[in-house]
């Protein structure tokens, strides 16, 4: 990899884990209770966020996302296979975690930013 491309490399996951943040800093303003971040299951999947509000678990799939031009907007970018990941991942941790009496709720966490990745907007959207 050049200099190039590992500049971008970095930028785009520093401008995610600013994203995620963002996002867990947003949650818990809301009243969530994290459980865990980046919950994963080897040959399975990833969860970016599990997090708990009253009697639901919250099942938070992360996008930061510039969203101009051709791009589709981040809740579209969670296809169809990387939803079922996410779900077949969480039946793995109500499993472990025993929380068979919980509701799961699944939801897309869009991070906006503009240029130079700052944060412009945190939205939450149902899977």
């Amino acid at each position: 990899m050049n200099k190039k491309n590992r500049k971008i490399a970095v930028n785009t996951k520093t401008t995610g884990d600013k994203g995620e943040e963002a996002a867990v800093k947003a949650a818990v303003d809301k009243g969530y209770k994290i459980r865990c971040r980046n919950y994963a299951v080897h040959n399975v999947g990833e969860i970016d966020i599990i997090a708990e509000k009253d009697d639901d678990l919250y099942i938070f799939e992360v996008r930061t996302r510039l969203n101009i031009g051709i791009f589709p907007d981040s809740d579209e970018s969670v296809v169809r296979s990387k939803r079922r990941k996410v779900m077949r991942t969480a039946q793995y941790y109500v499993e472990q975690e025993g929380l068979y009496e919980k509701n799961l709720v699944f939801e897309v966490i869009k991070v906006t930013h503009d240029e130079q990745g700052n944060i412009l907007g945190v939205e939450f959207v149902p899977f």
